[in-house]
């Protein structure tokens, strides 16, 4: 009071003002953001997950009801907060979503509080049209003018009618439409805190267009993912953003998969997608929430990370984080997928330059089991009432198991569960009507989960496949294409399934899964063109060598009948040598091609035994490596 006085005095003294006001620096303050990623529509539990793949005890997590439970939980830490994702929140769904065209996804997601996500490239699955009807609302046309069965359930699950839409927006800074030149949805969107803004950059992984079927991205352009990060920067600072985060739909993972902890970065995701984008991303990027690879990682300032010595797994913490343009590290997170794992973030602000200071990152798993955290009882009654909806049809027992049909994989990248498939669309196409199919290659992106033997909460009993069991694990309602391809064909799409080999990605190894009769040997130590070798068909107990050991293909203009999905058929996965295939037959459903399937193994017949041995396993044989590779390293 006497300093104004003083001023007062002044000014009327000088007819002016005689003195500066000066305002006190405002304190810094605390932002909660949380985050998820890939949750595919996993409205119930999908099983146990632990904070390190080591944990022999692991309790039961996500759906949800406790995915909003636990983000009302850290809501309540902190009045500054939002929900944001990395993508692919739906599509590749369980039953209970799929059926409905995931709109119970979108509705339980409104309800979780979910503010801002990226869109990930199974968010294309039906095609951009589709995307935008789900986050607009309205119901979903049946082609005739009406509405579709599987859309608009509201009347009956307790939601609005017509459908809602999604309250979160979806941004994809680097989706343009061709046509128009704009972005499919806002590049970014901004939220205010204190007076500060703070912009979320959407992000979609640039190679969406070889992973989607190419009806699903039809039009767009995906465009490099640092590249237009950068390149909004400076239309961010110009409406005094300086606080910016990216949420990307890409990844990478831990360099010790095996005993990874959830707040770890074993070797700082050294290769990956998302080490190489972060390392072109300019100064002004705040943090970075990823996604797409499926793994759960906290590359911050005193991450926990695990190490081994002598076959002990130890944690220790140390400043951690990846480089980017500049060289200073930028945090990164990921928290795995399907509602196992949220990431609780703190972000502090300093108000008088309007940037985020410090980050502060831990990985939690939402477990079931906590007894502070209470289930959202609204999205409860909606996933019920949804569950209601296809009881009919999901606990049908299609056939039965003796033993988990998995997806873990051998160091040749066998694998059970998507060996059945493989065989199951083999012998819905090998007859001569149905395209005479000699082989069946299934891609391992496409096995989703595993058959469980335990019985689940339907009642099925124990060995027992329901459909829904069957459809979760295969989601996609890909139909079957049966092709002739030559043997030069057959040989390269073989090594075309390396990184960097005839085009295919850089940083994947997309390893198919081949059909019973179907076998050949790879070393990923040798170079493209060269890693495959001893390629045989077996048919009626007779085998035929296609490529000798040597990697010489004996008659490269014979030709064979081939079996994959449509997803595939058309480049998908990187997988371009299919385009050459010619006498195209379409087929059944692949979900109609595996209950069928499976119809051969229900009681009173015997269930089915993957050590049998008329399954010819194993399928694929490896020289050296020791773990199925999925990365540039193609010889792990």
């Amino acid at each position: 009071m006497k300093i104004r006085l003083i001023c007062v005095s002044l000014a009327m003294a000088f007819g002016g003002s005689a003195c500066a006001t000066t305002t006190a620096p405002k304190p810094p303050f605390t932002v909660k953001i949380i985050g998820f990623n890939d949750f595919h529509g996993n409205l119930e539990s999908p099983g146990t997950f632990g904070v390190t793949a080591a944990d022999t005890v692991k309790p039961a997590v996500g759906g949800a009801p406790y995915v909003a439970g636990y983000v009302a939980k850290l809501k309540a830490q902190n009045p500054l907060n939002i929900v944001v994702g990395a993508g692919d929140m739906i599509g590749a769904s369980p039953l209970v979503s799929a059926l409905f065209s995931d709109e119970p996804t979108v509705e339980s997601l409104n309800r979780v509080g979910l503010e801002f996500t990226s869109v990930g490239n199974h968010e294309f699955d039906k095609g951009s049209a589709e995307l935008q009807r789900l986050q607009s609302g309205g119901c979903k046309s049946d082609g005739n003018g009406g509405i579709a069965s599987s859309s608009c359930k509201g009347a009956t699950v307790g939601t609005p009618v017509p459908f809602e839409g999604a309250k979160f927006k979806w941004l994809s800074a680097n989706v343009v439409n061709t046509a128009t030149g704009k972005t499919l949805f806002p590049a970014y969107g901004i939220k205010t805190f204190n007076g500060v803004k703070v912009a979320f950059i959407g992000m979609t992984l640039k190679d969406t267009p070889t992973i989607v079927t190419p009806s699903g991205v039809a039009g767009l352009q995906f465009q490099d993912e640092a590249d237009t990060v950068n390149a909004l920067i400076p239309r961010l600072r110009a409406q005094g953003i300086e606080s910016i985060v990216v949420l990307v739909h890409q990844g990478g993972f831990q360099s010790s998969p095996t005993v990874s902890d959830i707040n770890g970065c074993d070797g700082n995701l050294a290769g990956s997608d998302i080490a190489n984008i972060v390392s072109r991303l300019d100064n002004a990027v705040d943090l970075v929430i990823s996604g797409h690879t499926h793994t759960a990682y906290n590359c911050s300032a005193n991450t926990v990370n695990t190490t081994v010595s002598g076959g002990v797994a130890t944690r220790v913490s140390r400043p951690t984080g990846l480089p980017n343009a500049s060289g200073r590290l930028v945090p990164v997170t990921q928290a795995a997928y399907y509602g196992r794992v949220l990431s609780d973030i703190d972000v502090t602000i300093d108000p008088n330059t309007r940037d985020i200071t410090a980050v502060s990152a831990t990985n939690r798993l939402v477990d079931r089991t906590d007894p502070s955290v209470t289930p959202d009882a609204t999205i409860n009654g909606i996933v019920n009432a949804y569950k209601s909806l296809i009881a009919p049809i999901a606990n049908v027992v299609v056939g039965s198991i003796t033993t988990d049909l998995t997806q873990t994989a051998d160091k040749a990248c066998n694998e059970s569960a998507g060996e059945i498939i493989a065989d199951a669309q083999l012998a819905a196409t090998a007859p001569a009507s149905f395209g005479g199919a000699q082989i069946a290659f299934m891609n391992r992106g496409g096995v989703r989960a595993s058959f469980t033997y335990a019985g689940s909460s339907a009642g099925e009993g124990d060995g027992n496949v329901t459909y829904n069991e069957a459809y979760n694990v295969q989601p996609f309602g890909n139909s079957l294409v049966t092709m002739t391809i030559t043997a030069q064909d057959l040989k390269n799409v073989l090594e075309q399934q390396f990184a960097g080999c005839r085009g295919q990605s850089a940083t994947a190894t997309r390893l198919m899964i081949p059909s019973a009769g179907f076998k050949y040997t790879f070393d990923g130590s040798k170079a493209c063109d060269a890693r495959v070798s001893n390629v045989t068909l077996t048919t009626a107990g007779v085998t035929e060598t296609i490529v000798d050991a040597s990697g010489v293909v004996l008659d490269p203009t014979k030709t064979y009948r081939v079996t994959v999905n449509n997803f595939m058929s058309t480049g998908g996965d990187g997988f371009t040598t299919f385009n050459n295939g010619t006498n195209r037959l379409g087929g059944a459903q692949d979900i109609d091609a595996l209950v069928a399937y499976f119809a051969n193994f229900k009681a009173p017949l015997a269930a089915y035994n993957p050590t049998d041995a008329s399954l010819q396993k194993p399928r694929v044989s490896r020289i050296g490596g020791t773990s199925c590779p999925t990365g540039a390293n193609t010889n792990p």
